[in-house]
């Protein structure tokens, strides 16, 4: 369906009457949002409230967003701008009706579509030599299967989170050192290329103006973050999360999310 379309949204809730709806519809690609913005504010603004209306319509138990560490302060392109509005709907929305609404903030999914992953593999394929817009660049990385068990626990704790957004305590790595142990693994070369539009050199998890509103919680023996955007925590946390200053993955790490390739891949 069409989320941007409210008919093509309502006929589809009304023909499978789900009780939990997970949103992920997303123009999610930073450089094809900048280049497309009134694409991306359909599908990520617009869709996001047509969903949202229609749960709230049919009666769903449970809508949880899927967001993005591009949401967090200081915001630099369309794309976490976009995703920025659909994070504050639903939280705001979670209070107006019987229905939960909730948000999981991801990092980057390795292996998930359109991800640097595949480009890389493609490129390795095609031309034996992989291109970087950002070497220099460091980002949050975790796999497929931690990306469904932070959705499921968001599902499972919706007393907790509701109108909040959930994100867990992720890993980060330097673009460069997953270039070096891809090309050693491989037996390939990489090179430098112009950076793409929208590209920032580090990624947040939790931004500065965040801080006062982000619990730190466990949850199933993992350290998470939970967001309350119109609450003031006592016990707030004190330093932003970035792909700075967050713990690095390991050279054996690294090895493990580019060779586990998942079958959709």
């Amino acid at each position: 369906m069409d989320v941007a379309n409210i008919e093509s949204v309502k006929d589809s809730l009304n023909e499978f009457k789900p009780e939990i709806i997970i949103h992920a519809a997303a123009t999610k690609y930073v450089v094809l949002s900048e280049n497309y913005p009134m694409e991306c504010l359909d599908v990520n603004v617009l869709g996001s409230q047509n969903v949202a209306r229609a749960a709230i319509d049919i009666g769903v138990d449970t809508v949880i967003g899927i967001s993005t560490d591009k949401t967090a302060p200081p915001v630099g392109n369309i794309y976490g701008l976009s995703k920025a509005l659909m994070e504050r709907c639903y939280c705001e929305l979670n209070s107006k009706s019987k229905t939960s609404f909730a948000c999981v903030r991801f990092g980057n999914i390795a292996w998930s579509t359109g991800s640097v992953f595949p480009i890389w593999k493609g490129m390795m394929e095609r031309e034996g030599l992989i291109q970087s817009t950002g070497p220099e660049m460091r980002r949050f990385f975790f796999s497929v299967d931690e990306a469904t068990a932070l959705i499921i626990r968001a599902i499972n704790n919706t007393d907790i989170i509701g109108g909040k957004v959930l994100s867990q305590k992720m890993k980060s790595a330097q673009i460069e050192d997953i270039l070096n142990v891809w090309s050693l693994h491989y037996g390939i070369s990489w090179e430098k290329i112009q950076r793409r539009p929208g590209d920032q050199v580090d990624e947040f998890l939790i931004g500065s103006s965040e801080l006062e509103h982000t619990l730190e919680i466990d949850i199933e023996g993992i350290t998470h973050f939970v967001i309350s955007f119109n609450e003031k925590i006592i016990n707030h946390l004190n330093e932003v999360i970035s792909s700075k200053n967050a713990e690095r993955l390991t050279e054996k790490e690294i090895l493990d999310l580019i060779t586990r390739v998942p079958e959709f891949a």
